[in-house]
């Protein structure tokens, strides 16, 4: 079995900015994300998935480590300061690792 290091970039926003992230995703080379609503709470209080517009969303991509470094500096600097965020990165094992 042949399997590659890559990273699984999180990332935990506002649904307002979803379109933002992506774009950022986009721009730092990624190829495709997944995205969806979540619920919670946290400094920000609670969070509730029934209304879109109010709600958070959670995005997730898997990329090289200098795309997931590229993502998480521009989320930082761009987004962070505005917006109920977080974002994390972890290493996984894939395969097929040409679709990333």
């Amino acid at each position: 079995m042949n399997l590659h290091t890559m990273k699984l970039v999180t990332i935990i926003c506002e649904a307002l900015i979803e379109e933002r992230v992506v774009e950022i995703l986009r721009h730092c080379g990624a190829h495709g994300h997944t995205a969806f609503s979540v619920r919670g709470s946290g400094s920000q209080g609670d969070r509730s998935a029934d209304i879109v517009e109010t709600g958070n969303v959670q995005v997730e991509v898997i990329v090289k480590p200098a795309v997931a470094e590229a993502v998480l500096e521009r989320l930082h600097r761009e987004l962070f300061k505005d917006y109920a965020m977080v974002a994390y990165e972890t290493e996984v094992r894939v395969m097929r690792p040409e679709k990333f």
